[in-house]
C-alpha cells in the first residue's frame, strides 16, 4: 500500500473531482493519506467532512503560516475542540514561512488579502500548536520556506511529540537531516522533487534515515515534472496536481536512494503507521 503523507484534498481545485480522485487512488493502492487543513474558518469542516467520507483520510489540523495574521481571535478554542473531537486527527499544517515576508508579497492573493504575519508572531502561533501536540502526543507536520533557523529555535524550545513529526516537501540540506533526525523528524518526498534540477533537495533525500522517509504529494499543489495522473477537462500542462501521482514519487525516490521497489514501500508503510496511527 502507498500512503501520502501530505496532500490538501479539500481545496477548491480538486473538490469537483473527488470521485475520479478516489478510483484513482484505488489503482494505486492507496492505503492513507493526511488531509491537512490550514484555517479554522476556511477548510477544517471541509477536511472534517472527508474523513467521514473516505476511510482512508487522516484529517490534520492547524494554522498555516500564511493564515496566522488572519486566524480567528477564539482559534485556541476552535483548535483544542476539533483535535479533541476525533483522536484520529493530527496537528498540521503548521510551521513557518520567510517568503511571505520578502517585498511585494504583503498583498499577493495568495495570502488571501491579509498582509502576512511577522516571523516572531509565526513562531508563537506554530510554538503553541506544537506544544498542544507534545501533550497529547499527537503527530505535527511542519511547513518550513527560507525559516530553518526560526525551526529549529522552535523545535529546540519546545516540547515534541513522543511519536515525532514532519518536515513536509522538505527543502533542507543535506546536512540538516541529522539534527532534525536527532530532534524527531520525519521527512517527506514530494512529488516536485522528481525534478532532477533540485540537486540540493535531491541529495537530502538520500541523507534521510530509512526509518524516517516519507512520501507526499501536497496535492493540488507541485505537480510531477511528467504527471501520469490529469484530473478530467484539466489541460496536460496544468499546475494542478492529481493525488495519484503519490506513485510516481515513490518510484522516482527508489531510484534517487538505489532502493528497491517494493522494500522501500514497505519501509514508508512502517514509517506512516508509526508517525499517524
Amino acid at each position: 500500500m502507498l500512503y501520502d503523507a501530505h496532500n490538501h484534498l479539500q481545496f477548491e481545485e480538486l473538490a469537483p473531482h473527488l470521485d475520479q480522485i478516489a478510483a484513482d487512488l484505488a489503482k494505486i493502492g492507496l492505503g492513507g493519506a493526511v488531509v491537512n487543513g490550514t484555517h479554522p474558518d476556511d477548510d477544517w469542516d471541509d477536511v472534517a467532512a472527508l474523513a467521514e467520507r473516505f476511510n482512508w483520510v487522516i484529517p490534520s489540523y492547524g494554522v498555516h503560516p500564511w493564515d496566522v495574521a488572519g486566524r480567528p481571535d477564539d482559534w485556541q478554542l476552535k483548535f483544542v475542540d476539533r483535535l479533541e473531537s476525533d483522536s484520529r486527527a493530527a496537528v498540521g499544517e503548521i510551521g513557518l514561512d520567510r517568503w511571505i515576508l520578502e517585498p511585494g508579497r504583503a498583498h499577493d492573493p495568495i495570502l488571501g488579502g491579509v498582509p502576512p504575519a511577522p516571523i516572531e508572531e509565526q513562531m508563537e502561533v506554530c510554538a503553541w500548536q506544537l506544544r498542544w501536540a507534545a501533550e497529547h502526543d499527537r503527530a505535527a507536520t511542519l511547513h518550513c520556506v527560507r525559516a530553518w533557523g526560526p525551526l529549529q529555535e522552535v523545535l529546540r524550545t519546545t516540547p515534541l511529540p513522543k511519536r515525532g513529526f514532519l518536515l513536509h516537501a522538505f527543502g533542507g540540506s543535506p546536512e540538516q537531516v541529522a539534527e532534525f533526525s536527532r530532534l524527531g523528524a520525519y521527512f517527506s518526498f514530494n512529488t516536485s522533487l522528481i525534478d532532477p534540477r533540485k540537486i540540493r533537495q535531491r541529495n537530502a533525500f538520500k541523507a534521510v534515515p530509512s526509518d524516517r522517509l516519507l512520501v507526499e504529494t501536497d496535492a493540488p499543489a507541485f505537480p510531477p515534472p511528467k504527471p501520469a495522473f490529469f484530473l478530467t477537462e484539466a489541460s496536460p500542462d496544468s499546475w494542478c496536481n492529481h493525488p495519484a501521482n503519490l506513485q510516481l514519487a515513490y518510484a522516482d525516490l527508489a531510484i534517487l536512494r538505489d532502493e528497491d521497489p517494493v522494500e522501500l514501500v514497505r519501509a514508508v508503510a512502517r514509517n506512516f503507521q508509526r508517525l499517524f496511527a
